[in-house]
């Protein structure tokens, strides 16, 4: 395994519609174990493909730190709910801005053994796959940001002043 370069917000390869992968080949696995490795070293909970310059439809997301799933070919089933928060992005290092996101989502995709599953997730878990799902499509979290972008230190910063309060 090996941590691969992310692309940083402005690249081309970030703004490309990726194909869809017909089977997990040695090459890919690769790919995978890469991309879990790199997200994780990160400190990221979700990263496609196209984030390490990769056109597959490819993410690997780990919200709890222990348990990354491995998501290939996804397509939305259901969307419902609502939820408003802070976001950001390892393509955007730094950064995060508030975005409006359904609460509760429903995919349909292919495991690393193209086994076809579902998942259904809520909070963060619903948030992390949009997030990634749109980087597919050559999509970030930016062009959904409700007013300015913030640095992540200063927000850090509000949040200790909160909790001293």
């Amino acid at each position: 395994m090996a941590l691969r370069q992310i692309r940083i917000q402005g690249d081309p390869v970030l703004e490309k519609v990726c194909k869809e992968i017909n089977e997990v080949t040695p090459r890919v696995q690769e790919l995978i174990d890469d991309m879990i490795e790199t997200m994780y070293a990160a400190n990221g909970v979700g990263l496609a493909a196209p984030q390490v310059g990769i056109l597959k439809r490819l993410v690997v997301i780990d919200v709890t730190g222990d348990n990354p799933y491995v998501i290939i070919n996804p397509k939305l089933l259901e969307a419902d709910g609502e939820q408003t928060g802070y976001e950001g992005c390892l393509s955007l290092p730094g950064k995060s801005g508030i975005v409006t996101r359904p609460n509760h989502v429903k995919i349909v995709y292919q495991d690393e053994n193209m086994e076809t599953q579902e998942l259904e997730g809520t909070e963060l878990l619903a948030r992390a796959i949009i997030h990634e799902m749109e980087h597919l499509d050559g999509h970030m979290y930016t062009e959904k940001v409700e007013g300015d972008l913030v640095n992540n230190d200063e927000l850090m910063a509000a949040d200790t002043d909160d909790d001293e309060e």
